[in-house]
C-alpha cells in the first residue's frame, strides 16, 4: 500500500478522458490528503464523532462506522466508547478495508474492530446505539437513500443516534453560489490548481449528488427517527445527528 501520507496530485496532470470517481487504491494511496484539503471542518467532525459516540455508545451494543474509508471515525469511536461494544467497520472497497486493517491494531483494552468489505445496502444492523455515515451517503443513488435510513433505524436501539456528515446543496442560489465558491476557495488555499478542482468536479458529478438539509431531515423523519439537529456546518459540508 502507497504511503497514506502522500500528496494528492490525482487530477493534477491534464486527462483526455475524466472516468468517475472511485475509491481505487490511487484514491486510497492519497486519501488522507484529499480530504483533509477537500472537506472544510473534517478533522473538526472526526474529533467530535468520537465525543458523540461517547455520550450515546451503549454498554455490550454494536457501533457501525458504514463507509469507513481508512478508519477515522472508528479510530475516533474507539477511543471513547466502553470496551464492551464492538465497532463493525464497513466500506465496499478492498483497498479501502486494506488500509483501515493496517491502521487499526488489536487492543484488548478497546472495543474489539471487525471489517466488512460490503456494500452498506447488504449491511445487517442490530443491537447498535451508535451508526456513523460520514460522506457516505452521498454516494448511494438517491432513491435508495430511504431505505438505507430505515435499515438503520430499524437495528438502533431505543436513545441510539446516527451521525450523518454530508456535503449539501441549498435551494436558493445566491446560497448555493456562496457556498460552492468558499468550498472553492478553501481548495485554492489548500493548494489545488483551477485544472485539478475542474477535473475533480467532473469526476464527481455523476457519482456524488447531494441533498438539501431539508430533504435530509424529512427522509429521516420518513425513516422513523424522532428528532435531528445540525451540530456541525462549515460552508457547504455539515454533519447531522438524529435520534431513534
Amino acid at each position: 500500500m502507497t504511503d497514506s501520507k502522500q500528496r494528492d496530485q490525482l487530477y493534477a496532470d491534464p486527462q483526455e478522458m475524466i472516468v468517475d470517481f472511485a475509491f481505487d487504491e490511487a484514491v486510497v494511496s492519497v486519501f488522507s490528503d484529499m480530504i483533509r484539503r477537500s472537506v472544510p471542518g473534517y478533522a473538526e467532525i472526526i474529533i467530535h464523532i468520537g465525543l458523540l459516540a461517547q455520550q450515546y455508545a451503549q454498554a455490550d451494543s454494536q457501533c457501525y462506522d458504514l463507509g469507513c474509508s481508512k478508519g477515522a471515525a472508528t479510530l475516533a469511536m474507539r477511543k471513547w466508547i466502553p470496551s464492551s461494544c464492538r465497532i463493525i467497520a464497513v466500506d465496499n472497497s478492498s483497498a479501502m478495508i486494506e488500509a483501515c486493517q493496517q491502521h487499526i491494531q488489536p487492543n484488548e483494552q478497546l472495543a474489539t474492530v471487525e471489517f466488512h468489505c460490503q456494500d452498506i445496502q447488504q449491511t445487517h444492523i442490530e443491537n447498535a446505539s451508535v451508526v456513523v455515515l460520514n460522506f457516505t451517503l452521498q454516494f448511494i443513488p438517491g432513491a435508495e437513500r430511504l431505505a438505507i435510513l430505515k435499515t438503520i433505524h430499524a437495528g438502533l436501539r431505543d436513545g441510539g443516534i446516527l451521525i450523518l456528515s454530508e456535503k449539501l446543496g441549498f435551494e436558493n442560489a445566491d446560497e448555493q453560489a456562496f457556498q460552492e465558491s468558499m468550498q472553492l476557495a478553501f481548495k485554492r488555499a489548500n493548494g489545488y490548481s483551477e485544472m485539478e478542482i475542474s477535473q475533480k468536479r467532473s469526476a464527481l458529478e455523476k457519482v456524488m449528488i447531494p441533498d438539501t438539509l431539508a430533504v435530509h431531515q424529512q427522509r429521516l423523519q420518513q425513516a422513523g427517527f424522532s428528532a435531528s439537529h445540525v451540530w456541525f456546518q462549515a460552508f457547504n459540508f455539515a454533519s447531522l445527528v438524529a435520534w431513534k
